[in-house]
């Protein structure tokens, strides 16, 4: 993942609830081309902050059982205002059900007491080495890294 987009973990349920902070700052390398004039946090980016949170609250459930967790599918997705820097943004993401290899959520983010982005969607979840058994060690790299990041946002 080329942008991290989440700052701290706030709060977990496990797999019940997660709440994730964002800020964003005005050196992020995205921001120069959207807008120059006008800089905001792309609206893809405000969603993948909600999938983002939603895949850590499906690695604490599962301990980190697997490599890859994927967006599978996005609906009512609703855009409500921007984000620019200086601000921040609190995710808050739902489980609906974390299944082994699927799973399901809707959230929504706040920012200065306004909801700006809200989503359902689902996710896949996978290791490498399910379809090719020799990228198990490639597997067991992502998962200590994904394992050094969590205790990062957890403090």
């Amino acid at each position: 993942m080329r942008f991290i987009l989440i700052d701290k973990i706030v709060s977990l349920q496990s797999g019940k609830e997660i709440k994730a902070v964002k800020n964003v700052s005005l050196a992020e390398e995205y921001l120069a081309d959207h807008f120059p004039t006008f800089p905001v946090l792309p609206g893809v980016l405000l969603l993948e902050g909600l999938i983002e949170s939603a895949s850590w609250l499906v690695r604490e459930a599962e301990n980190f059982a697997h490599s890859m967790i994927l967006l599978a599918e996005a609906r009512n997705v609703k855009y409500k205002s921007f984000l620019a820097p200086g601000g921040q943004i609190e995710y808050t993401v739902e489980a609906r059900k974390i299944e082994e290899n699927v799973s399901s959520f809707r959230g929504f983010g706040i920012s200065d007491d306004e909801r700006i982005v809200e989503a359902k969607f689902g996710l896949r979840h996978f290791n490498l080495a399910d379809e090719n058994p020799s990228m198990a060690a490639v597997d067991a790299k992502v998962i200590e890294e994904m394992k050094r990041r969590w205790k990062l946002l957890k403090n």
